[in-house]
């Protein structure tokens, strides 16, 4: 994973400012640069143009979130459930604190194409992070080939599966109307442990339960 630097952080920080200000993108890549102090060959060495700046928004947070979580004393010796649970609530925390910009980014519609870009750069990191926990099978080495297909496929399945979700819980956090997101915290959590217990063959009990979650939050709205 590709850290982003001290002068990518700046160009990113006064776009951020700019955007929540004037509620546009800037004309040019030039008057952008000229009004805030930064070489406009700078900005060319890490974007091309806007839509790719904007894009790069959330990869940041979720840098930053990654980084946060592993840099905790524990976080080797935790379970997988425990590590995503936490990587899920950094995360959703850092984007509330930005919440302005987020909704600016990638908005609230549905079928944006501009906007799903954006959220589809974040998939193979976010993919990498799930490889990180084990969730999937070990690839044994004496495993028919056959057999090392259906493996493969299977535990690419479970990274699909994962990502579905992640995009279900952004999608929740953006329509979250309750006082501090405090439903956005009860989705990651009923979702993130159903999820583990299909893992588990044991998914009965926990699915009911958060299909009562969904259906109550559906008839309230």
């Amino acid at each position: 994973m590709k850290d982003i630097d001290n002068a990518q952080e700046k160009i990113l920080d006064k776009y951020s400012k700019y955007v929540l200000r004037n509620n546009r993108k800037p004309l040019t890549v030039f008057t952008f640069c000229e009004e805030h102090d930064i070489n406009e060959t700078d900005f060319y060495f890490y974007y091309v143009n806007f839509d790719v700046l904007e894009a790069d928004y959330l990869r940041y947070f979720m840098q930053q979130s990654i980084r946060l979580i592993t840099a905790e004393e524990n976080y080797l010796f935790e379970n997988a459930k425990t590590k995503m649970l936490s990587f899920y609530f950094t995360f959703f925390e850092q984007l509330t604190m930005n919440r302005s910009l987020l909704i600016y980014l990638i908005g609230t519609e549905r079928n944006n194409l501009n906007n799903l870009k954006k959220l589809w750069s974040l998939k193979k990191e976010f993919q990498l992070f799930i490889k990180s926990l084990d969730l999937s099978e070990p690839m044994m080495d004496n495993q028919p080939e056959n057999m090392a297909k259906i493996e493969r496929f299977k535990n690419k399945g479970i990274e699909e599966l994962y990502w579905g979700h992640f995009l279900a819980t952004l999608k929740f956090w953006i329509d979250d109307t309750s006082s501090n997101f405090e439903k956005t915290d009860i989705f990651i959590e009923k979702s993130v442990d159903t999820s583990f217990e299909f893992l588990e063959v044991k998914p009965l009990k926990k699915l009911i339960d958060f299909g009562k979650f969904l259906f109550n939050e559906k008839v309230k709205n």
